[in-house]
This record gives C-alpha cells, sequence and structure tokens, in this order.
C-alpha cells in the first residue's frame, strides 16, 4: 500500500449521525494512551494528524480519516480512562457500540493492546463485544520496542491467553517508533481490499 493521499473527513460525536461512505472502514480500538493515534498517524505516514497526546482520553469523536479515496481509518475513542465520568463513559460506549453494530461498510476491527501488559479487564470486555458484532478482531501489540526482542513471541502469547482468542487470531507486535509491524498492517488492508 502506498499512502498517497490522506485526510480527517468526518468527525462524530455523540449526537451525529454516522456518515455513509462509499468505501470500506477499518476500525482501530484501545484503551486510553495504548498508542492508538501513534499508529494511525504511522499507518497514514504523517507525524500529527490523528492527536497524539501524554494525556489520556483525548479522543472522545470517531474520526474518519480517508486515505487514496480508497478506504477510511476509523479512530474510535479510548475506552478505561479512569477520570472521565461514568455519564461519559457510558456516552462513549454507546457511540462506539451505535458504530459497529451499524456501519454498513466497516470490514475490520483492529484491537490494540499493550504488549508489555497482561490484557485488562476493559480490554477483554472490547474484545468479546467485537465478536458479538459478528467481527474477527486483529490485534496488534503495540509498544513493542519497549520490550527485549527475545521477549515478544512470549507477550504475545500472553495476549493471547489473557484475551482467550481463537488460535488463528492474527497478532501484530507494533512499534511507533522503529513502524515494526506497519508492512504486515498494510498486507493484511490490501488483502481486504482485493477481497471486494
Amino acid at each position: 500500500m502506498v499512502i498517497k493521499n490522506v485526510s480527517l473527513e468526518t468527525v462524530c460525536g455523540v449526537t451525529s449521525r454516522l456518515p455513509e461512505n462509499p468505501c470500506m472502514e477499518f476500525a482501530f480500538a484501545g484503551k486510553s494512551n495504548v498508542g492508538k493515534s501513534s499508529l494511525i498517524n504511522g499507518l497514514m505516514n504523517r507525524k500529527s494528524l490523528a492527536r497524539t497526546s501524554s494525556q489520556p482520553g483525548k479522543t472522545q469523536t470517531i474520526n474518519f480519516y480517508n486515505i487514496n479515496d480508497q478506504l477510511y481509518l476509523v479512530d474510535l475513542p479510548g475506552y478505561g480512562y479512569a477520570r472521565a465520568n461514568e455519564e461519559v463513559k457510558a456516552a462513549w460506549g454507546r457511540m462506539v457500540e451505535n458504530y459497529l453494530h451499524r456501519s454498513k461498510m466497516l470490514k475490520a476491527v483492529f484491537l490494540l493492546i499493550d504488549i508489555r501488559h497482561e490484557p485488562s479487564g476493559n480490554d477483554r470486555m472490547m474484545y468479546a463485544w467485537i465478536l458479538e458484532q459478528g467481527f474477527k478482531p486483529v490485534i496488534i501489540a503495540t509498544k513493542s520496542d519497549k520490550i527485549n526482542r527475545s521477549q515478544i513471541q512470549k507477550h504475545v502469547k500472553m495476549i493471547k491467553t489473557g484475551l482467550k482468542t481463537e488460535p488463528d487470531t492474527i497478532v501484530i507486535p507494533y512499534s511507533a517508533q522503529t513502524k515494526q509491524g506497519r508492512e504486515e498492517i498494510y498486507g493484511l488492508l490490501d488483502r481486504y481490499l482485493e477481497e471486494k
């Protein structure tokens, strides 16, 4: 995949109507501070189109990035942000559920998990929720540069065990620093695009 044109096309808040996009959508879910914006910027070859922050809980909207007029990368609000009040959390939850349930063009969901830690209760809940909506999540194990290369497979196994994944679940270790894993993700996106 060669990235030529990128734009933030639609931003949906809690009360917005979802866009009816003409191209396939690929959604990215993960808890606050897991490196979702960094991953999306890395995939788009842009430094800061998706807003990154050391302050978790920044993405409170669903953001649709148009790539080459070919596909959309969809940035979902981060979950598990402790300082958001219950009302806000519930609104985010409804917004994400509504999107996963209603989007006609959603092709795949990528679930980001920090490779250094066992999946949290929120991670497990999100994984089960994505399965319930009829999708088989692709797991992106972020921050892979933060552990020794020799430890990566052990941590991938820890994530699979923690989420109770199917045996054929794809887990891609990813580093925002080195871009390890980016070509694998591009390869997956290309395969999905060929399937249409």
